[in-house]
């Protein structure tokens, strides 16, 4: 983490957090052992392959699913023991934006009564006031009251990520959860969606968990980035200095995937380029999860599961062979 990041008061906290899926046959180890820290005003962005455990962190960080085991604090409140009346005012400030805007929208329900539902459960507006907040809400993010008493499919899909995006500040939220809440938009509305993510998080001091499979997505919008394969965090540090130096194997290859534009076309240089699947997590290898598909493996790395250390001021890895980095001593 930077040093910025260091100084700044931490909203959310998450450690050593499990969730394991009993299924016929076995066990599906979605998560294991995932610490992250979210600090106030600030985007901490999760990203890996589908099926590396993000979307279910998402749910495990707003109690959407219940641990197997780990620890929670939201605020200096413990998640996981909060009773039923604290969770309900935590979960006021913790909302969650989620990857399909059309589907995440009831089509039976109008914009006032999608958006204005949050305000009605948590008694923040009602009545004869709730069109009018919701107005204000819609606003915001770039529609009006024109739109009160259309429906989801009146809507193209980056204006119902709007709508989305409007019901998540209903209940004046202090985090708000992005589940890879621009993969189903076009490029360019994309832009403008995070670049409206962006200017809300300034006007009121946001803090993102942003979940993402594109890197120069989360490139743009994270302060820290973490990187997920098989359920666990295998590199954690500052946005700029992951991309501009992957440490570990896997980031590195997800780096080396972004294709290069030039003026006749896309253009991959020959990097190194992920190989084969990931293995299944319900019988994930022994030792480090990627030696499978990792070209520098050695033994060591089929027998100790490496632990996640810091190797540089700005950067933690879980690798066997991430050397630390010497600090260079001002002249």
């Amino acid at each position: 983490m930077s040093g910025e990041s260091a100084l700044t008061p931490t909203l959310f906290e998450a450690h050593d957090l499990v969730k394991h899926f009993r299924r016929r046959g076995g066990v599906v180890q979605a998560v294991n052992g995932v610490s992250l820290s979210i600090p106030r005003g600030r985007t901490v962005g999760l990203v890996g392959e589908s099926g590396s455990g993000k979307s279910t962190v998402a749910r495990l960080v707003l109690r959407l699913l219940e641990p197997t085991s780990g620890r929670m604090s939201f605020d200096g409140a413990d998640l996981l023991r909060a009773s039923r009346t604290e969770l309900r005012g935590l979960r006021r400030r913790m909302q969650i934006v989620f990857q399909d805007p059309a589907g995440s929208l009831n089509p039976r329900m109008t914009v006032l009564q999608v958006v204005g539902e949050p305000l009605v459960v948590h008694r923040l507006a009602r009545g004869r006031d709730l069109p009018a907040r919701v107005v204000e809400l819609l606003e915001r993010v770039g529609l009006g009251a024109r739109d009160l008493y259309k429906y989801a499919h009146q809507f193209s899909g980056g204006q119902a990520q709007r709508i989305g995006i409007a019901r998540a500040l209903a209940t004046d939220p202090d985090l708000i959860v992005c589940d890879e809440a621009v993969s189903a938009l076009d490029v360019s509305v994309q832009a403008q969606v995070l670049n409206l993510l962006k200017r809300l998080q300034a006007e009121s001091g946001l803090s993102y968990l942003f979940i993402a499979h594109d890197l120069n997505v989360v490139r743009y919008m994270s302060d820290e980035v973490c990187v997920m394969y098989l359920g666990e965090i295998v590199e954690r540090g500052d946005g700029d200095a992951i991309f501009a130096d992957p440490r570990h194997p896997y980031t590195r290859m997800l780096v080396d995937a972004i294709p290069e534009l030039t003026t006749t076309g896309p253009l991959r240089t020959a990097r190194s380029l992920p190989v084969g699947e990931p293995p299944s997590p319900s019988a994930p290898p022994s030792g480090c999860r990627f030696h499978t598909r990792c070209p520098h493996v050695t033994d060591a790395c089929r027998a100790a599961v490496p632990p996640l250390r810091q190797v540089s001021a700005d950067r933690s890895v879980a690798c066997l062979l991430a050397e630390p980095q010497r600090e260079v001593a001002a002249t």
